[in-house]
């Protein structure tokens, strides 16, 4: 080992593990620029990079493994769910045509029953309640088993019309609401209009051959034992006819051709566009002013529309007021024309916008309410808001008592389901529009008057007495429908309801969220909801009802 050189001890050194040199002398050695010493620290680069390179290789092969793994991972996930919805779609298919195959016996209706002419006292019906639960004649000729009554309370500094009865005073929480007791109105009889409709009003039945509930807007009127025609699907008759009317007009009247068109779709258009903006002051006041400004020019006639007698659209016969501005017998049709179509759109948002978001419906019942209590757009001292109701009436009957099940085609007839092309439009668009209405009826019905000078178009004892007309059906014929309508009727409208009625509204709102649903045979969704809003007004408004 004397004669090797430096760089063979070094390596015989570091081979049999004797202490390496340091790394000073490594550097200053005299042969660190000998080819040994490169050739020595070529091959310590090589095994470095061989090394490097394994390592490389191996971290790559299990980068690989695991991109293997989550590609294999995914595609089982993707199957699964393929399989899941396959096996929905074979359940979903298979309850299709079970239900296909499915065959319901629909019975033969009954006979209109006889007219029973009940006894009067100085040529006046003896008052009647909207019954519970007690023997009582429904709208739709059904008998009830227990009596339940809601007292008509004055609406606290409302300006409204004096009803026909003095007001009972407000019952205390715990007692159970009914309707109001009313004198009932004689029918009206046909009145000669200058287009010569005048056989227009005529009795006539329902379309759902049932007796008719001709409650009226000004008094919370509600079906006596009495048959009687169906004075809303009248006044509804007389505006399809009004319709025509103004179409033949246009034939003749160029004036009259070119600017009703316009009008009618800038009414549309303004309805469409009324928006709810919380905190925002006059955010409608641009569409509101529209309206007004086209319904004041069809009331003053520039176009020479032919005049009419409005008797044929409002609920009640009128006298001539002292200081009226609109007492006239005639009102000119373009008029009359408009206030439908202003109903009808109104109608129309409440449906397909208030359907899925009910606090739509609120800017629309602002619009309509103050819209239709103008002065100028009155007749005899009175609101046409008639109009409306007959609308509703068609749309929603269960807001005027009526009711059926939706199992069969002349109970989902008489409940308002709509048909489309021939055919009963799904269940969930049904229950949607009928969300839409009741939310749109108080929107309407729940307008504070007290200070305004102006005269409340649809006072809230109609909305007491539409509830009232729901949560007194008997159990038996409790429907789906009826819940869903009571449910919007409530829901964001409550805190309302109890500023006009106290603790009166509290006992009708206990009636109906928790006893109504409490009394129906079958516990649906629907029925179910009532309950789920009753706890839901406990949590966020503190409301305990039960």
């Amino acid at each position: 080992m004397t004669g090797s050189s430096p760089l063979r001890r070094q390596s015989y050194h570091r081979t049999n593990g004797s202490p390496q040199r340091n790394v000073l002398e490594e550097i200053l050695g005299d042969d660190r620029n000998s080819e040994a010493r490169h050739r020595y620290l070529l091959e310590t680069a090589k095994r470095e990079h061989d090394r490097v390179r394994e390592e490389a290789e191996r971290v790559y092969r299990e980068q690989l493994q695991r991109e293997e793994r989550q590609r294999l991972f995914d595609a089982r996930r993707k199957e699964e769910e393929r399989i899941k919805l396959e096996e929905a779609l074979a359940a979903d298919r298979a309850r299709l045509n079970e239900l296909k195959a499915k065959k319901i016996a629909i019975p033969a209706p009954l006979p209109d029953p006889e007219p029973h002419v009940v006894p009067t006292v100085n040529g006046n019906a003896p008052a009647a309640s909207l019954p519970t639960n007690n023997a009582s004649t429904q709208p739709n000729g059904a008998t009830s088993q227990r009596p339940m009554t809601v007292p008509a309370v004055p609406v606290p500094g409302a300006h409204v019309p004096k009803p026909p009865t003095a007001p009972i005073p407000a019952r205390t929480q715990s007692q159970t609401p009914v309707a109001v007791a009313h004198k009932t109105p004689e029918p009206v009889k046909p009145a000669n209009s200058v287009l010569g409709i005048n056989g227009l009003l005529n009795n006539t039945s329902q379309p759902n051959g049932a007796t008719s509930d001709s409650g009226t807007s000004r008094s919370a009127a509600q079906p006596s034992t009495q048959s009687r025609p169906d004075r809303h699907a009248e006044i509804h008759k007389n505006l399809k006819i009004l319709r025509k009317s103004m179409a033949d007009q246009a034939k003749t009247n160029a004036a009259l051709k070119g600017r009703m068109g316009d009008m009618r779709r800038e009414i549309r258009k303004s309805v469409g566009q009324l928006t709810v903006t919380l905190g925002v002051a006059g955010v409608n006041k641009i569409q509101q002013q529209n309206i007004l400004r086209l319904l004041r020019e069809a009331r003053s006639n520039q176009m020479q529309s032919q005049l009419m007698d409005p008797s044929n659209f409002v609920l009640e016969p009128r006298n001539p007021i002292e200081g009226g501005a609109n007492n006239d017998a005639t009102l000119p049709s373009i008029f009359l024309y408009l206030i439908n179509i202003f109903a009808k759109a109104a109608i129309a948002q409440f449906i397909n916008e208030a359907g899925a978001r009910p606090e739509t419906a609120d800017p629309v019942g602002v619009c309509v309410a103050a819209t239709l209590s103008e002065p100028d757009f009155l007749w005899r001292g009175t609101s046409l808001i008639d109009i409306m109701l007959a609308k509703f009436r068609i749309v929603c009957p269960v807001l005027f008592g009526y009711r059926g099940s939706e199992k069969t085609e002349q109970g989902r007839q008489r409940l308002g389901w709509w048909k489309d092309s021939g055919r009963w439009v799904p269940e969930q668009q049904h229950m949607d529009r009928m969300t839409g209405l009741g939310a749109g009826f108080a929107s309407i019905s729940l307008r504070n008057f007290a200070m305004s000078k102006k005269t409340n178009p649809l006072p809230p004892r109609v909305y007491w007495t539409a509830m009232a007309r729901i949560i007194n059906t008997p159990p038996a014929e409790i429907s789906d429908t009826q819940c869903v309508v009571l449910k919007a009727m409530v829901e964001s409208y409550e805190q309302k309801f109890i500023e006009f009625y106290g603790t009166a509204a509290i006992a009708a709102l206990r009636t109906a969220l928790l006893d109504f649903p409490a009394r129906a045979p079958q516990k649906s969704a629907a029925v179910n909801s009532l309950e789920v809003l009753a706890q839901m007004l406990k949590r966020d408004t503190g409301l305990v009802l039960g």
